[in-house]
C-alpha cells in the first residue's frame, strides 16, 4: 500500500509510480489520438460535414450519454471501495481480537505454563500469515522465525489451513478447560476472539470470491470505448485539430476510474493500493509477542 501525504498536491501533479493509470493506459492515449487525428484531417480537409443543426443535435446526445456514463462510474468506484474499506475492517478487527485473545491467555495462563504460552505465542500470528497467503491464492508457508511449536505440525497446506488453525485453537482452548487450566467462565470469556477467526475469513473470502457481474463490468467497458469513440465525430467541427488532446484528456478520465475501481475491488492481492497485510501480519506478530 503507498503510504502518501494528502495535503501534499505538487506530489500527485507530478509523481508517477508503477499503478498510475496514465502509465497503463498510455498506448490506448496514443491510439485514440491517431484515430481523433485521422477523423480530424479528412473532415477540415475533405469530407467537410459540418453543419450547425447536425453538430447541436451530436453534442446534446453525447452531453446525455455522458451523464449516464458518469452515473455508472460513480455508482461503480462506490462500489469497488465500499469492497476495499469492507476488507480493512475485517483485517483490523483480525488484528484487535489477536490482541485480546493474547490480553486474555496471557491473564488465564500462569507464567510457569511456558508450553501453552508458547502455542498461542505461534497460532496467533500464524492464523493471520494463513489467511493472507489464503486470500493471495498461495500455498501457505510458515513465517514465523521462531520454531513452530509442534502441534501445529499437524496442518496439512493441501487443505483450508485458516480453518485448521481455527480448529487447532478451539482444541486447545477445549483440552486447558478440561484440564483445569482454565475454568468454565475463562472459556467463555475467550469464545468471542476464537469465533472471530472464522467469521473474519468467511467475509474476506465473500469479497474475494464474490467479484462484480460480469456483464456489468463488460457493459462499463464498452460503454466507454463507443462513447469515446464517436467523440471526434461531435467536436471536431468546433474543435478542429484541438479534438486529438480533448477526446484523448476523456479517455484518461473515464478509463482511469475504471482502472482505479477494478484495482481495488479485490483488496488481498499485491498491488500498490491493495490492503498492507504483510504489515498487520507483522503488527500482529510482534504485539503477541510482546503480550505473551
Amino acid at each position: 500500500m503507498i503510504q502518501y501525504n494528502p495535503k501534499d498536491w505538487l506530489s500527485f501533479i507530478f509523481r508517477f509510480h508503477k499503478s498510475d493509470t496514465f502509465i497503463k493506459l498510455w498506448p490506448m492515449i496514443l491510439l485514440i489520438c491517431f484515430y481523433s487525428g485521422i477523423i480530424a484531417f479528412f473532415e477540415i480537409n475533405y469530407w467537410k460535414w459540418g453543419d450547425g443543426n447536425k453538430v447541436k443535435n451530436i453534442v446534446v446526445m453525447h452531453s446525455l450519454l455522458g451523464f449516464v456514463i458518469s452515473l455508472l462510474l460513480v455508482f461503480r468506484t462506490n462500489t469497488a471501495y465500499d469492497r476495499w474499506w469492507e476488507g480493512r475492517k475485517q483485517w483490523g478487527s483480525l488484528v484487535n481480537n489477536s490482541r485480546n485473545l493474547a490480553l486474555k491467555m496471557n491473564a488465564m495462563l500462569p507464567k510457569s505454563d511456558i508450553q501453552n504460552r508458547t502455542f498461542f505465542k505461534t497460532a496467533i500470528p500464524q492464523y493471520a500469515i494463513a489467511l493472507k497467503n489464503h486470500l493471495r491464492s498461495e500455498s501457505t508457508r510458515l513465517e514465523l522465525d521462531e520454531k513452530i511449536h509442534e502441534e501445529l505440525n499437524e496442518i496439512d497446506h493441501d487443505k483450508h489451513v485458516p480453518n485448521q488453525l481455527a480448529a487447532l485453537l478451539f482444541k486447545k482452548a477445549n483440552t486447558l478447560f478440561e484440564t483445569g487450566k482454565i475454568k468454565g467462565e475463562q472459556l467463555i470469556v475467550i469464545n468471542n476472539e476464537l469465533l472471530s477467526f472464522t467469521d473474519i475469513c468467511g467475509a474476506c473470502e465473500r469479497i474475494k470470491n464474490t467479484p462484480i457481474p460480469f456483464s456489468y463490468s463488460a457493459f462499463l467497458k464498452k460503454f466507454i470505448f463507443f462513447y469515446v469513440m464517436t467523440l471526434p465525430w461531435g467536436y471536431v467541427y468546433n474543435l478542429g485539430y484541438l479534438v486529438i488532446p480533448v477526446v484523448a484528456f476523456i479517455f484518461y478520465v473515464l478509463a482511469s476510474l475504471e482502472l482505479v475501481a477494478e484495482e481495488i475491488e479485490d483488496p488481498f492481492g499485491t498491488d500498490s493500493n491493495d490492503l498492507p497485510m504483510d504489515k498487520m501480519c507483522a503488527n500482529i506478530q510482534k504485539h503477541v509477542n510482546e503480550l505473551l
